[in-house]
């Protein structure tokens, strides 16, 4: 069965892969996006493509707007990953990073209350606590905001499971861990894998926040894509929230090892926001497994292959 679908955040690095992995599935898809994060670029192979509705450049604060997208296209599904998701310009501004993580998915979860449709929402590791041990996080781990970007998605989670339980609309709640791979930005807080595979191309020094022994579960920008599509066909998920994860973690210093092979290269700074460090991150996807039948299947080396071919080649800087 085909669907009517809102994907926010669309013209994002994983709003992108979603889009395209919808779209080959042959879903009606719209793409929403105000571009302060995502970029025209990265969904530009998209003009073509038949089963592209529409981009609309615009915002979630945009009650009216969505009000209309709502009305016109009776929408089955919304996957919902427009927000602002930098950690250190949420505690420099925490009401921009307040008002579209939280109000905006408020605003998104009116519209979707009215036209009884399915909410994905997309939220972040983030949310948790350090990892404890080698059982990694599940969803019962605590959580801890440890950034006003934390503290907004935890708030918008809680919004979007409350309607589930006040109105039984189908919604859910996905996590997933430190993504990766192509189209993402490498400067800034792009993504590390990004930033030091294009420093390595370039002959640059690696700069390593902090201690570097924080750990990371890097997910592939793919196998994730095919875990928030997936949410969004599954009525095994509504109600609840679960991880994504490669199960497997490492520590920022073997990261920029395995991608620079050379220490020298490797430089320590200071870190620039070390209140939301979480030292260990480890996911457990046992939930998303037994709910969705998903396990991911690209290795971190595989994964940083195809990164560092895509940026080789001229990636989107």
């Amino acid at each position: 069965m085909k669907h009517n679908i809102l994907l926010t955040g669309g013209a994002g690095f994983i709003g992108r892969w979603v889009a395209k992995r919808l779209l080959e599935e042959g879903h009606s898809v719209w793409l929403l996006d105000d571009l302060s994060n995502g970029r025209v670029s990265n969904i530009v192979e998209f003009d073509k493509h038949p089963n592209l509705k529409g981009f609309i450049e615009g915002t979630i604060m945009d009650e009216a707007l969505l009000e209309k997208l709502f009305m016109n296209h009776k929408f089955s599904i919304c996957y919902h990953l427009g927000a602002s998701i930098n950690v250190q310009d949420s505690i420099d501004d925490p009401r921009t990073t307040f008002n579209n993580d939280t109000i905006g998915t408020f605003n998104i979860l009116e519209q979707c209350r009215a036209h009884n449709t399915k909410v994905v929402f997309m939220s972040t590791c983030m949310v948790y606590d350090r990892c404890a041990d080698e059982k990694g996080i599940d969803e019962l781990h605590p959580t801890k905001p440890a950034s006003p970007y934390a503290g907004a998605k935890i708030s918008a989670e809680n919004m979007v499971l409350s309607y589930y339980y006040a109105y039984g609309l189908p919604t859910v709640v996905i996590r997933p861990f430190n993504t990766y791979g192509p189209f993402q930005k490498t400067g800034g807080e792009g993504g590390v894998v990004a930033i030091f595979i294009k420093n390595e191309i370039d002959g640059k020094i690696l700069n390593i926040y902090g201690s570097g022994i924080q750990t990371r579960d890097l997910l592939y920008v793919e196998d994730c894509a095919r875990f928030v599509v997936s949410a969004g066909f599954s009525d095994a998920v509504n109600g609840e929230v679960v991880n994504a994860g490669l199960g497997k973690d490492i520590s920022v210093n073997d990261l920029a090892n395995l991608i620079v092979k050379d220490p020298a290269r490797i430089k320590h700074v200071e870190h620039i926001h070390p209140q939301s460090e979480i030292e260990k991150l480890l996911c457990n996807s046992s939930k998303a497994k037994q709910l969705l039948n998903w396990e991911p299947e690209v290795t971190l080396e595989e994964g940083i292959s195809r990164t560092r071919e895509w940026i080789t080649q001229g990636g989107l800087q």
